[in-house]
């Protein structure tokens, strides 16, 4: 249909139409005349629809109050009173995305469904949750999200409980976090933004419910709300539902919502604070410095973008200038930058990780005279190339991953709608980068990098240093106040905590009934497809190379991956492979030195990004395929120049820089330290399941604390060792890239394929040709039981193993298992009732089976929560419409819609491990018609697999050590 501007559609006035040409969409802002509220809609043939209403949330105070509220308006609501109408869709509806998130001057509610009936109806909840939530009339729902006293008995000691409460204490375990959280307060102390609006867990117990209600009460009206809607639905229906069901039911008021400038200081601030680490940790080498810069305002279209550049081409690319300045004048073992252009005054930091407090002044020494020497002598003109163009091809490709395109892009428009201008603004980016081209003959950014750091005053310099104990200080300061809280306290106050922690127990123990949980609209199965999407593979062989070809349409783009095996690398080598993939492209070629290297990658292709892998066959774990990925992308017409780039790699790599292989090793060092901490779920699984699996040691070596060791020994014995690590990764790398090791997988447009046949050719001639034995791995296994410790301030807690190994079978009806695992009994126990921010339960086809927890206060409790599932498992009932819930909600996880990319190495994936298409229907068929008693008859098997006794806890030192030898076989220090 015709829009015209002005005219009034189902309450909404339309201010704007616009073609958007670089999303390939129509763009319209409206407001809703009677509720002051307003609402972007982008339209185009996209059937992945997302909405999203967004509040401008500036926190007042470090209490966590935004994220706190985001959590509990999720908690039932008028029309939909069940506890957990967020977990209820979770499980089953056909949501391609579901989340709710806070930063630091927003909430944001996002959904995303290609199914119009499940779109309205998440549409629905969501809408009803934020306008009209349970928090009004149930004070219990603030105790369970945000905080509460646990006190069970007169005797016990008083404690602090709360999902975001523990949640905000993970946060804070990791030194990155702090760091980065941190950041704000320094540059902006007058405005909200020197808030937590995450909540500071030294102060979210001084959030009241006064307060929180208060701030619902502000901020949650339709004239502070921001809409966003995304795709091919019906937007006069969208307009409609929401008009009549909810926006017509507000007037437009005047809200004060808005976030001051912070005025520029005159000089840079300075600021020190301390993290955690373990008693048994050295302090030396362990500090971050971070020099950061206000960079303009967020409505500024092209500043946003240049920075964007600047700070890439700065820092984060190996060809990066001030990156390798201060690597070289040995400041520290890390560094990286981060522009964050999700606050009304962006920031630009440099950050040298590894580093010690006495360096500070070097650190800023360093930086100036990197920048000051760029703008006398002018930046390469190929790395500013190499920079906007990798830009370009990654904005144009707009793959996202698994996250809907008009999620990316509502983020994208609340970087400007917020700040009071167009949400087209940041979307329409061909204007911005025409004028940042110049660059290339102008002197664009050294003129920014005068105006914007150099003669910038409004900057700080944070220094995050660590501290032995920390934590347990401040564990013990804690306790001390919540004993001496508990002496003020009378008998009937106490009495009264007591009672207090029953009834949210006993609330939180209450099963929502069935007629509440009729209210949360559900699909039929009709509504489902039956068929599993088919994924296109056509099998051929070029040159006496398997080829996997992938034929769809790509927007001539090629994708091509190298898969080589890596059996061929002796058992004692294996986490060379991992080092490998790190040195490639990172370290020089026989015909480039690293930087041109990475230059030409950036100019001519959109990445070249080694990784390794392993791949099991689908019903046998100790049946595995070793690979190290190739992963490229280039338009079709820069596929010489791509092949010529990934065989300099494979074929040309010098591993004779001593000093550069030092950096990179510190590099992976530091990053691995960083995901340890962030990721600790995924770590304490893995290792556990190393316990007893071939496979599950194999990843060890090459990505988990193995490989981590691995990579401080060499670290710490650089200099005895680097005459052995330049010969093995050689030896290594001669094992690996040989043709007889290699398959491809290439996914691009039919029409294009000979493109791809013609040139592979030039690429074959990088590689050996000899046919070389893989090796026979014999792996120990041992059930270790390991308490991983460190200074965090919250658990990770892992029980996994092989349920084939106990003679089980994989079936679909696993999954179902899964949706019910996780979102029914863990949730409740672990995260409601236990305050840990999430638990989970993975089933993989090969018989590996885990349960593992994420930001965990507990331990012995939550390894008694796997302990009994199977007995909730046996006494499982559940009607008709429960157990069809349970299914869409598998349904949905299974049909996450992919890129292009995406489908490609997902049916490369499927082909290593012979799942076939016969497979995937079978599975869909056992979801599809799992009854309750099928979940009863699964009961035995997560009990014998929770029997083994396979387990394995990341997490705070003293709590695991309190837990004693009965729990743990082995304390390992993770990080000395």
């Amino acid at each position: 249909m015709t829009f015209m501007i002005d005219e009034i559609y189902h309450g909404f006035k339309l201010l704007e139409e616009t073609k958007i040409k670089e999303i390939n969409s129509i763009g319209r802002i409206f407001q809703h005349e009677k509720s002051g509220a307003k609402l972007f809609h982008i339209e185009n043939d996209d059937d992945n629809k997302v909405f999203s209403i967004t509040f401008r949330t500036p926190p007042n105070d470090s209490t966590g109050l935004p994220h706190i509220l985001e959590h509990s308006v999720l908690c039932g609501s008028r029309k939909f009173p069940i506890k957990d109408p967020f977990v209820e869709l979770a499980k089953g509806s056909l949501n391609t995305f579901l989340n709710a998130m806070t930063f630091s001057d927003k909430t944001m509610y996002p959904i995303a469904s290609r199914n119009d009936k499940d779109f309205f109806n998440l549409m629905d909840v969501y809408l009803d949750a934020v306008f009209y939530p349970n928090i009004y009339d149930n004070p219990k729902i603030l105790m369970q999200e945000g905080w509460h006293y646990e006190l069970e008995t007169p005797e016990d000691d008083i404690t602090y409980r709360g999902v975001v409460y523990n949640e905000m204490k993970g946060v804070f375990s990791s030194p990155e976090q702090i760091l980065f959280r941190k950041i704000q307060e320094t540059l902006f102390p007058d405005t909200n933004y020197r808030y937590e609006s995450g909540g500071d867990p030294d102060v979210i117990p001084e959030l009241t419910q006064e307060n929180f209600l208060d701030f619902h009460r502000k901020l949650y009206h339709p004239s502070n709300s921001y809409i966003f809607l995304y795709g091919n639905g019906d937007i006069m229906e969208q307009l409609k539902f929401i008009d009549t069901e909810y926006l017509n039911n507000f007037e437009k008021i005047d809200i004060d919502s808005r976030i001051p400038l912070q005025k520029p200081f005159d000089t840079s601030y300075t600021k020190t604070i301390e993290y955690p680490i373990s008693a048994n940790e050295k302090e030396e080498n362990k500090t971050f410095l971070s020099l950061n810069f206000v960079v303009g305002e967020a409505t500024d279209a092209e500043l946003h973008l240049a920075f964007e550049i600047l700070t890439y081409l700065l820092l984060e690319t190996p060809a990066a200038p001030l990156k390798k300045a201060l690597l070289e004048a040995n400041l520290g073992e890390d560094v990286f930058g981060s522009y964050d252009n999700s606050i009304l005054q962006p920031v630009m930091s440099v950050v040298v990780k590894n580093s010690n407090e006495d360096k500070k002044e070097r650190f800023q020494k360093v930086v100036i005279e990197c920048l000051e020497r760029l703008v006398s002598e002018g930046i390469d003109k190929k790395l500013i190339e190499a920079a906007i163009n990798i830009h370009e091809f990654k904005l144009r490709e707009a793959d996202y991953g698994r996250y809907p395109k008009g999620l990316i892009y509502c983020m994208k428009s609340m970087e400007s709608w917020l700040y009071d201008k167009s949400p087209i603004l940041h979307l329409a980016y061909e204007e911005p980068l025409k004028k940042i081209k110049t660059a290339l003959t102008t002197n664009y950014f050294e003129k920014l990098i005068v105006e914007r750091l150099l003669n910038n005053t409004h900057s700080s310099l944070l220094i995050v240093k660590p501290k032995k104990n920390l934590a347990q200080v401040k564990e013990d300061e804690i306790k001390e106040k919540l004993k001496k809280y508990k002496e003020s306290l009378s008998k009937e106050e106490i009495n009264q905590l007591i009672d207090n922690t029953k009834e949210l127990r006993k609330y939180q123990e209450i099963e929502s009934t069935p007629k509440e949980l009729e209210k949360i609209p559900l699909l039929s199965i009709e509504d489902i497809d039956k068929k599993p999407e088919k994924l296109p593979l056509v099998e051929r062989n070029e040159n006496n190379i398997p080829i996997l070809f992938h034929p769809m349409f790509t927007n001539e783009i090629a994708y091509v991956n190298l898969y080589f095996n890596t059996k061929t690398v002796p058992q004692d080598l294996i986490p060379y492979i991992s080092l490998l993939r790190f040195m490639l492209g990172n370290v020089s070629t026989k015909n480039y030195s690293y930087e041109d290297l990475s230059n030409e990658i950036n100019i001519h292709t959109g990445g070249i990004n080694p990784k390794v892998d392993v791949y099991s066959l689908k019903d046998n774990d100790e049946e595995y395929f070793p690979k190290l990925i190739i992963q490229s992308s280039s338009l079709i017409q820069h596929l010489p120049k791509l092949f010529e780039l990934i065989g300099e790699q494979i074929g040309h790599t010098r591993f004779d820089e001593a000093n550069r292989i030092q950096e990179i090793i510190r590099e992976v060092k530091s990053k691995l330290e960083m995901n340890i901490l962030r990721d600790g779920h995924v770590v304490a699984a893995r290792r556990a399941t190393s316990y007893f699996s071939s496979l599950g040691v194999y990843n060890e070596l090459i990505t988990g604390i193995d490989f981590y060791k691995f990579i401080l020994e060499l670290e710490e014995n650089f200099n005895d060792k680097i005459e052995e690590i330049q010969e093995n990764l050689k030896t290594v790398s001669k094992k690996i890239f040989n043709k007889d090791n290699l398959m491809i997988s290439v996914t691009m447009d039919e029409k294009n394929y000979d493109k791809f046949k013609e040139k592979l050719p030039f690429l074959m001639e990088y590689m050996g040709n000899e046919t070389l034995a893989d090796n026979e791995y014999k792996f120990e296994f041992l059930t270790k039981n390991e308490g991983l410790l460190t200074s965090s301030k919250v658990q990770y807690v892992a029980k996994a193993y092989n349920f084939r190994k106990l003679g089980y079978d994989y079936t679909g009806s696993l999954e179902v298992l899964r949706t019910i695992i996780s979102l029914d009994y863990l949730w409740n126990r672990v995260r409601v009732t236990g305050g840990a921010y999430g638990a989970m339960v993975g089933f993989n086809r090969n018989g590996n089976m885990y349960f593992t927890s994420y930001r965990d206060p507990n331990l012995i409790n939550t390894l008694k929560v796997y302990d009994e599932a199977y007995k909730y498992l046996k006494d499982f009932t559940c009607n008709e419409r429960e157990m069809r819930k349970y299914i869409i909600g598998t349904i949905s996880k299974m049909d996450t819609p992919l890129t292009p990319s995406m489908k490609g190495q997902l049916a490369t994936a499927r082909y290593i491990s012979k799942v076939s298409h016969e497979d995937l229907q079978k599975e869909r068929d056992e979801v599809l018609s799992t009854k309750e008693e099928d979940i009863r008859e699964l009961s035995d098997l997560v009990k014998d697999v929770m029997d083994k006794n396979n387990l394995s806890v990341l997490g705070n030192e003293r709590t695991i050590k309190t837990s004693g030898k009965e729990v743990f076989k082995n304390f390992v220090e993770v990080f000395k």
